[in-house]
């Protein structure tokens, strides 16, 4: 009896949740490591206000260790697939009719809600811890997607890297490499207008930027993201790295 997409990428889903709760490593790594910076940071500069000295820096940090939170959590998102490759189960699951599109997408769609939950636990520490913000309910679910679109785009590139890789090793590099200039020099903790001008420059046509721009705006000043500005380049970059990384593994064999 052939199987609906949907019951596969679901069934996809589901075992990439099971998994990533049996290893608590994982979820700790990309949770505890955002709640570190936040309450070091926040506390840190509690006295720097941004530009007019109407926003507190924990105000504004919020959205950027949230946005950072997904950011960590979807670039482990290749090592699972790597740990599935060295067990052969990816083998003999792409040995199955089941589409390659579907079963990453199951996977993907996983990824992503863990760090959006993981994300939310961020903020409700930020909250407890004396964040304040005032939320557009309609402006934080297009925020929500917006971050949801960017986790999806950098959890297939995860996967890319470890499909070109198939090592630990290689992942170990683009996390470090990746990571944290892509952190740095979007407007996660910094304003642009505030960054040196090649900095402001380079933080415009960050991905992470426009996720980050997209949930402050909404938490503290009741923006709605642009369409034309914010979700369609995320969207068109998720769209990008989702065709790539289901290409490579269309093509991919396994002995």
């Amino acid at each position: 009896m052939k199987t609906s997409g949907f019951h596969v990428a679901a069934e996809m889903s589901r075992r990439t949740w099971a998994k990533a709760l049996r290893r608590p490593v994982v979820l700790s790594f990309s949770l505890i490591q955002p709640m570190l910076w936040m309450l070091l940071f926040g506390f840190l500069f509690q006295r720097y206000r941004i530009e007019t000295g109407e926003t507190r820096y924990l105000d504004f940090l919020i959205p950027g260790i949230c946005s950072m939170t997904v950011l960590f959590g979807t670039s482990q998102s290749g090592i699972e697939l790597i740990r599935d490759m060295q067990t052969n189960f990816l083998g003999r699951l792409l040995s199955t009719p089941a589409s390659r599109r579907v079963l990453l997408l199951g996977k993907l769609a996983a990824d992503v809600s863990r760090v959006l939950m993981q994300a939310s636990i961020v903020f409700v520490l930020g909250i407890l811890i004396g964040g304040r913000v005032s939320p557009s309910i309609s402006g934080l679910l297009l925020a929500i997607l917006a971050l949801a679109l960017f986790g999806f785009a950098f959890a297939s590139l995860s996967c890319i890297i470890a499909l070109l890789t198939r090592a630990p090793e290689g992942m170990a590099v683009f996390v470090h490499v990746v990571n944290m200039p892509l952190l740095f020099t979007s407007t996660a903790f910094v304003p642009s207008r505030q960054m040196p001008p090649f900095l402001s420059t380079i933080s415009q046509f960050n991905p992470l930027t426009l996720a980050v721009g997209a949930l402050r705006g909404a938490l503290l000043f009741r923006q709605l993201p642009s369409l034309l500005l914010c979700l369609l380049p995320l969207l068109a970059l998720a769209l990008i790295a989702f065709s790539a990384a289901a290409g490579l593994l269309r093509r991919a064999t396994f002995d």
